[in-house]
């Protein structure tokens, strides 16, 4: 009788897991399939540029050089032959070496990752932090000022574009005040200025998206019948209301985290800051393609697997959507 009744159960439990599985299994077709979009696009826009030989040469080249050079690199061959080449290079690894640095494209990525990651980690946890801080108050204040000044600011924010608002920063903290550095990556203090940057701009999406699911959750019947209970808003709040909430954020905060990993260019760039970002925008300008594939496929890999990791979570946490 006992196993009967656990049947249905242990049916559930294997259907949940059976659904995830299969979630996952298309998620990982999907990243192969973006990849491989990704690294098409690259190599047709690459090939319309023109060959880099031209670039990698000294002006005074003769142009039997330069096509001499293009030749040794492999651009008097079919697209076809190049681009089967550049797939074979997808599936092993092996992007090539550096026309110009003469070294392994995928090493010299990964030789940048770090930087960016610090980058991207440090902006997406204190733009999070600082929009759930301006939420909690909003909701326990109730103050429509609060909420105003806090929406105000945000948007004024949000109408700077970000290479603009990392200048202004450099003028008045380094330039101004000399208080921080604004260029390298030489000490923790040379985080303050571009992580501000990066994360005022992650702030004002998280705060207006939580503030929303927040002000709906308000208004349902299970925070009516808490409080009317005795229970004080702020336990309601931080108990039943912010874990409810989250959920919409939760899914957000996945997209930003995996859009900062490529998103960085920008800032890189004004701050110097030796990224991944920094090493593409050069890799573009001198048509280093090896570089440039590397590292767009290292930044389509991340984001699809930042993304379907929180999917899963969410799945997971939502009852909603790990019964279906």
């Amino acid at each position: 009788m006992t196993s009967v009744l656990l049947r249905p159960e242990a049916w559930r439990r294997s259907h949940s897991v059976t659904s995830v599985l299969l979630f996952i299994a298309r998620r990982l077709a999907l990243a192969v399939a973006t990849v491989l979009a990704v690294v098409t696009i690259a190599f047709a826009l690459g090939r319309a540029t023109g060959e880099p030989g031209a670039l990698l040469l000294p002006d005074n080249a003769t142009q039997a050089e330069v096509d001499a050079l293009n030749t040794a690199l492999g651009f008097d061959r079919p697209l076809i032959v190049q681009y089967l080449d550049t797939l074979a290079g997808l599936f092993t690894g092996d992007f090539g070496n550096s026309y110009r640095l003469h070294e392994s494209a995928l090493g010299l990525v990964l030789e940048r990752v770090p930087a960016t990651l610090e980058l991207a980690f440090w902006a997406f946890v204190i733009g999070l932090v600082l929009a759930v801080a301006a939420a909690l108050a909003i909701q326990l204040t109730g103050s429509r000022t609060l909420r105003a000044v806090v929406g105000w600011a945000g948007a004024l924010r949000q109408s700077v574009p970000d290479f603009f608002f990392a200048l202004l920063l450099v003028l008045v903290f380094s330039v101004l005040l000399g208080a921080l550095p604004s260029l390298g990556r030489n000490s923790y203090a040379s985080l303050v200025l571009p992580v501000l940057t990066l994360a005022t701009g992650q702030f004002v999406m998280y705060l207006r998206l939580l503030d929303a699911s927040l002000s709906e959750q308000a208004g349902q019947d299970y925070v009516r019948t808490a409080i009317a209970q005795g229970q004080r808003r702020s336990t309601v709040l931080f108990t039943r209301m912010l874990p409810n909430a989250a959920l919409p954020v939760l899914g957000m905060a996945g997209l930003n985290l995996g859009g900062l990993l490529g998103g960085t260019v920008v800032v890189e760039v004004v701050f110097a800051w030796p990224g991944l970002g920094q090493l593409l925008t050069a890799a573009v300008s001198q048509r280093d393609f090896p570089i440039v594939q590397a590292g767009l496929v290292f930044v389509a890999l991340a984001f699809v697997i930042v993304n379907t990791a929180v999917d899963v979570l969410v799945r997971r946490i939502d009852t909603r959507t790990a019964a279906a």
